[in-house]
């Protein structure tokens, strides 16, 4: 809450930039003194009816006093907001606080506030209204208000609809011919379900309007052949794009209207009709006139490939800054700078704005990279193994997102959950800008369809052309987070080709057995070994000898397949020589007719160098007629040679008017092969761990309630000690009081300065005691000596206290404690913390050692349900150590979920409350003891997650 001192100060941290329903942008601030003039232009472009159903009544126009009253606002009581496109209001709305009888009211004391939107005619419908509330409901629970109250006529349908489907708890009456609604602004769990729906749609059709336009220009189009745009200009025409292509280069000679056959214009302004899509390869120094003259065109969306930005240095960064601002003032996104491009692969679409000289072949995998070079290679190696391999296995869409200024993964993923063209997705991701975001977009992406990632730079810095919140957290913890959220995390783009090639089209298996067979008993066993080693479940290998043939190699995989014992098959094939060996063509169709009459689990091939198997792995999966023995080019490539994709008639595939391949067999399974046992096995483990999560996110389980739990009694706890401090660790009192709320209770520990101290202490607390030093280099160090356990007299207490002042020093360095003895059981540490990047991250392992030295730590997102607390119980390396290893007894590990539950209960209902560790936790046969706790404090952030939609600020 603001002090009267500092009631005017504009609060800048409420400027937002959003996206709005049709993929547009618009900017959201606060309105000032200096807006009068954009008021009452704004006003005068608003439709007699929405004025009536603004004010009630005929309204023509406003008076000095009124753009007074709706320009002057203190931030408190009084605020206004508006939605700009430009330079201009597209929408406004403002609240005014009020007390007892819907006076206007000031204080604290007054938790109500009356609230009223307009919005320019010709804006309505793109969802800035339901953008608006958001974000002016942040601003009212921010200043206190805790309640909104809105008078509607009966007629204003859309505005009505607007407060019901807000997902706010609310009440509606009618009196007076006026409908008066009123509602708590406490985020529920409908109110975010129905902002992150608002959010998907919105991010995603922006995407879409990139990815999908009616009409492309390049700007940039050299005169001569050859550079950027040219290349790009060829390969959209190349490519079969669908929509009206355009070329834009200043230097153009007056009267020249084509280039490379392509309608050609010196501006984009001079382009009659609309554009959808500006494709800029122009210098950095003069993209701001081009996305000047793209805005005044209302073009939609740009693809920056201009390089020289941030990752130049600080002056390309404030550049960049400098482009983001100027194209979403225009309602603008880029995908870029420094972008390879995009392409979309659809029929109708067929777009190939990118540097790759050819079209991708079609398919159903998404693939998105922030590195040029490494979209290359994914584009390359996906185009040699979907052709090679698994036939008219491609790319549905690729985006390559250069220095993410704007467009960034989060956003091609909320496409990608309801593109219907895409069944999986790949992503080369060297930063993640908002990992809390991610995070939750990934866990809903996969429970609908498989999301792979491969993350470079995981030992150092992103690349500096991207903006990246800096994150407290080891590069292994966020991994585990991102598992934790069904990512499929893996460590080189060839792991994510080869993952990707069998999610995309092979079943999931049901569990981790697996079937080997095959030709090659060696083989076979290298299979085996990488089973095991990949903690799969393998079945001792059948050996088909060298003599199967191919209706060995059919009945053998359709018994498998049959054989409810196995989960997944792995086939392994060696070349074979001699009289009546099995050739590649029979070899394959006796795989895919074997694997069709059981399309349930997956196969997979392990070949050895037999390139003939996965051209006829291929050929199998396709309707078409193929070339007979001998015809046509050779399809090796030689060495040195350039792989480039065939043309859709050498495909031997049916194509469309475009030169489009024609989609599989309705109901084909294309059989990926590998070079490799382990690759193959790898790729299997993955769907084995994916398949698993898919059915554990079926049912997460539950945040328990507890009786128990003081919550408000924690929260005036929290606001007193804040009082005193912005940022503090509570003292050991403190931290007790707080834990003790929420049903964590932390055994005394009384301060034994003197040997007299501890004598006393102990006959308060009872023995047997410990005593503990606890200075900084020697609290949780048992190692080291400074703790005395099972002191059964005082005699043995003064003993111990003055062996510990011999060994260590002084008490005064020492801080020595005298604790009560808990019961024998296993040392434990639970944390959690508040990361600025990941958000809330509760963590656990083994106290000592274990988590110190190996880093055997488990983590989960908070807040955590029952089920995660299970797990995470059981993810370390030492868990058998829980559970009864070598004969020891079994500690009371559901005791241990709960404390967990608790803990992450606490972090969960109060942000203020940004660390908490217990250690040790002693979880002895039967119940837990806290022997150590630290809390921290800090004041929560102004926004989060749960906020307001907005796109990163720039």
């Amino acid at each position: 809450m603001q002090t009267s001192s500092d009631r005017h100060e504009y609060p800048a941290h409420w400027e937002a930039d959003v996206v709005l329903r049709d993929g547009g942008t618009a900017r959201i601030r606060p309105i000032t003194a200096d807006d009068a003039e954009r008021l009452v232009s704004f006003y005068e472009q608003v439709s007699d009816e929405s004025k009536y159903y603004r004010f009630f009544a005929p309204y023509p126009r406003l008076s000095a006093k009124d753009v007074h009253r709706f320009t002057h606002h203190d931030f408190v009581d009084r605020v206004g907001l508006a939605a700009t496109v430009g330079d201009e209001f597209i929408g406004t709305v403002r609240y005014d606080r009020i007390g007892a009888g819907g006076r206007p009211a000031t204080g604290a004391e007054a938790d109500e506030a009356e609230v009223a939107f307009l919005v320019q005619d010709a804006h309505q419908g793109r969802g800035v209204a339901s953008a608006l509330l958001e974000h002016i409901a942040a601003v009212a629970r921010e200043r206190g208000i805790r309640r909104f109250a809105a008078e509607v006529l009966p007629a204003n349908t859309k505005m009505i609809k607007v407060f019901t489907d807000a997902g706010y708890t609310q009440k509606r009456s009618f009196e007076d011919g006026v409908v008066r609604l009123e509602f708590g602004l406490e985020p529920t769990d409908r109110s975010l379900a129905v902002q992150y729906a608002r959010e998907q749609r919105a991010e995603a059709r922006s995407v879409q309007r990139l990815l999908a336009p009616g009409a492309v220009a390049v700007i940039g189009t050299g005169r001569a052949p050859g550079g950027v745009g040219r290349s790009i200009l060829g390969n959209i025409r190349d490519g079969g794009y669908t929509g009206r292509l355009c070329a834009v280069n200043g230097a153009l000679p007056e009267g020249q209207k084509e280039l490379d056959g392509v309608p050609a214009f010196r501006s984009v302004r001079d382009i009659d009709g609309p554009v959808d899509v500006a494709v800029v390869a122009v210098p950095a120094e003069r993209v701001p006139e081009v996305v000047a003259d793209c805005g005044e065109h209302d073009v939609q969306g740009l693809v920056v490939v201009s390089a020289g930005y941030a990752e130049s240095g600080p002056d390309g960064r404030e550049r960049q800054r400098a482009l983001v601002r100027q194209a979403r003032s225009y309602g603008m996104r880029i995908i870029g700078p420094s972008s390879f491009g995009v392409i979309n692969t659809s029929p109708e679409v067929r777009l190939n704005a990118s540097l790759a000289p050819d079209m991708p072949r079609a398919g159903r995998i998404g693939l998105f990279a922030q590195s040029g070079a490494i979209g290359v290679a994914l584009l390359s190696r996906l185009h040699r193994r979907g052709g090679g391999v698994t036939g008219v296995t491609g790319l549905s869409t690729f985006v390559s997102s250069g220095n993410r200024a704007d467009v960034s993964g989060n956003d091609v993923l909320q496409y990608w959950y309801e593109d219907a063209d895409t069944d999986v997705a790949l992503m080369y991701l060297e930063s993640i800008g908002n990992p809390r975001k991610f995070t939750r977009l990934a866990r809903r992406t996969a429970a609908a369809k498989p999301l792979v990632v491969v993350q470079g730079a995981r030992h150092g810095a992103g690349p500096r052309g991207h903006a990246v919140r800096a994150t407290q957290l080891p590069h292994a913890t966020v991994s585990a987070l991102l598992r934790q959220a069904g990512v499929i995390r893996v460590d080189t783009i060839t792991d994510l080709v080869d993952a990707g090639l069998l999610l995309a089209r092979q079943p999931l298996p049901a569990g981790p057995r697996v079937a080997i067979l095959g030709n090659s008993e060696s083989l076979g066993l290298l299979t085996f070994d990488a089973c095991l080693a990949e903690g799969l479940r393998p079945h001792p290998p059948q050996d088909l000898t060298t003599a199967a043939s191919a209706a060995d190699f059919h009945a053998a995989l359709s018994h498998a397949l049959a054989d409810d014992s196995s989960d997944a098959v792995v086939v392994t094939a060696i070349p074979s020589v001699g009289e009546g060996s099995v050739g590649d063509a029979a070899l394959a169709e006796a795989l895919r007719s074997a694997a069709a009459e059981q399309p349930t689990k997956p196969v997979l091939v392990v070949h050895v160098e037999l390139g003939g198997l996965a051209e006829a792995l291929s050929a199998a999966t396709s309707t078409a007629p193929q070339p007979s023995a001998g015809s046509g080019p050779d399809p090796t490539p030689r060495t040195g040679e350039r792989v480039k994709p065939r043309a859709a008639a050498d495909e031997g595939a049916p194509a469309d008017e475009k030169g489009a391949p024609a989609p599989p067999p309705e109901g084909t399974h294309p059989i990926p092969a590998y070079p490799a046992a382990e690759r193959a096995v790898r790729a299997l483990t993955q769907a084995v761990a994916y398949g698993q999560w898919r059915r554990d996110a079926a049912d997460p389980g539950k945040v328990p309630e507890y009786e128990d739990i003081d919550e408000r009694g924690a929260a005036a706890l929290i606001e007193g000690m804040l009082a005193r401090g912005q940022g503090l660790t509570l003292t050991t009192e403190a931290t007790c009081e707080l834990l003790a709320a929420y049903g964590v209770h932390v055994h005394r520990a009384l301060p034994a300065p003197t040997p007299d101290a501890a004598a006393e202490a102990a006959r308060t607390l009872g023995h047997p005691v410990a005593l503990k030093a606890t200075a900084p280099h020697l609290r949780h160090r048992a190692d080291l000596g400074g703790v005395r356990l099972d002191l059964a007299d005082e005699e043995q207490l003064r003993r111990a206290y003055a062996e510990l002042t011999e060994l260590f020093g002084s008490p005064e360095e020492l801080r020595p404690v005298v604790q009560r003895m808990a019961p024998r059981g296993v040392d434990t540490v639970v944390r959690a913390v508040i990361d600025p990047a990941a958000g809330a991250v509760l963590s656990f392992g083994l106290a000592g050692a274990a988590s110190q030295l190996l880093g055997d730590m488990a983590h989960r997102l908070i807040p955590v349900t029952d089920r995660d607390a299970t797990s995470l119980v059981r993810s370390i390396r030492t868990a058998p150590l829980l559970f009864g290893w070598r004969g020891s007894a079994p500690v009371d590990t559901p005791a241990l979920e709960e404390l967990m539950l608790r803990v992450s209960r606490l972090v969960h209902d109060h942000p203020e409350v940004v660390a908490v560790t217990l250690e040790p936790v002693v979880v002895a046969p039967h119940g837990i003891s806290v022997l150590g706790a630290s809390v921290r404090l800090a004041p929560p952030p102004a926004r989060d997650d749960h906020g307001p939609r907005t796109l990163p600020a720039y």
